[in-house]
């Protein structure tokens, strides 16, 4: 195989490992990408683009098992922090779709989108104004909540493996 052609699959693979590690850090805040298992998956590749020789099978084994938690984690906080001030399936439907489109408005309408979307989900399903400001605050307590427990162990894994790589 030709030298050049080497030298090209190997920044492919950087390249590639870098952009899931970006994607998965933007992944925490957006809703829609699995953040934390994307991020792990570009250790896995930059793992193997180091031939496993610093970063192995059981760094990468717990790193995953990380990942899996964060997905746990951030359902049960958004969940329970939901139902804990009384919203319903449209409440919390109403704050994933909030926090979609609070997205464009930077990190106050991360904060505003959920809850709007909560209490209009909420006011959809017959709910009174009172519980609806409630499960207002409940999603967006909730969401929060996951979000700020999967940065906490994204910067974990992160930390972890550049200790394994250096160390």
């Amino acid at each position: 195989m030709p030298a050049w052609l080497t030298d090209i699959g190997l920044w492919l693979g950087w390249g590639l490992g870098l952009l899931l590690i970006v994607s998965g850090l933007a992944g925490i805040i957006l809703p829609i990408l699995p953040g934390v298992p994307i991020l792990w998956l570009g250790l896995v590749i930059l793992a193997w683009m180091g031939e496993f020789a610093a970063v192995g099978f059981w760094t990468l084994f717990w790193l995953g098992a990380l990942a899996v938690l964060s997905v746990i984690v951030d359902f049960i906080a958004t969940a329970e922090g939901a139902r804990r001030f009384g919203a319903g399936r449209l409440a919390i439907l109403g704050a994933t779709f909030g926090l979609l489109f609070g997205f464009f408005f930077g990190v106050v309408g991360i904060i505003v989108g959920p809850f709007a979307g909560a209490v209009i989900g909420h006011l959809v399903g017959k709910a009174t104004l009172d519980s609806s400001f409630r499960a207002g605050v409940g999603a967006t307590v909730g969401v929060v909540a996951g979000t700020l427990a999967k940065g906490a162990i994204a910067l974990i894994m992160l930390i972890w493996f550049g200790v394994a790589w250096w160390l």
